[in-house]
């Protein structure tokens, strides 16, 4: 009798108390495999730190890695909810191309109908963006972002060849910015979202996990 294999392990990293209590209250069910929630404190080194540590046990050694979280749109007329899918990851240490993106894309609209999703670059910040410097940053061709999500897809692959990806949401764009981030516990839609993504999260894992032909 062949024993299967366990199917690998989904690690999904995001960086605020807040965001980490959106996912939680998330539908847990129907992941490809176990999954764990990491939050990984703000920043690009608290991310790397707790990215590469958790990735040192062997349960989570070849797991799948999302980060998520918030972040800021860069480009005119972004919202906040509305979602970024990263068709890349990139910051001053490297870039991470990020996998199947297409199915992230196709399960969001699915299943958060009416938001809408954006898609490409996604860099990386070691502070809050704010004012002209979002100029600057898109005409990098970024669209988006976030102070942890290149960090965190720069650590997993350090760490081992693996399936990785980024999905954050809008919580401030342009003609949008808040003041600090504890706006978002005033109500802002973001947390409804991010609360809402992981069916798409474990669709993407499950198809990651098929072998190819």
């Amino acid at each position: 009798m062949t024993t299967r294999p366990a199917p690998a392990p989904l690690l999904i990293a995001c960086a605020l108390g807040i965001e980490h209590l959106a996912l939680r209250m998330g539908e847990r069910g129907g992941a490809g495999g176990p999954v764990t929630v990491l939050r990984t404190g703000m920043g690009p080194k608290a991310a790397e730190r707790s990215v590469s540590r958790v990735l040192t046990d062997p349960v989570l050694s070849g797991a799948a890695v999302l980060a998520t979280g918030f972040c800021a749109g860069l480009a005119p007329g972004m919202h906040p909810g509305d979602l970024v899918v990263a068709e890349e990851t990139r910051d001053p240490l490297g870039t991470v191309p990020c996998v199947n993106t297409e199915l992230l894309v196709k399960e969001l609209v699915r299943t958060l109908p009416g938001r809408t999703v954006h898609t490409g670059p996604l860099t990386g910040s070691d502070h809050v963006v704010r004012g002209p410097e979002r100029s600057d940053l898109l005409a990098t061709g970024a669209i988006a972002v976030d102070m942890e999500s290149a960090a965190t897809l720069l650590s997993a692959v350090r760490a081992g060849t693996r399936p990785v990806a980024a999905v954050r949401v809008v919580v401030d764009a342009p003609e949008h910015e808040l003041v600090r981030i504890g706006t978002v516990r005033g109500g802002i839609s973001a947390f409804r979202v991010l609360r809402s993504v992981l069916p798409a999260f474990f669709e993407w894992h499950r198809n990651v996990l098929l072998p190819r032909r």
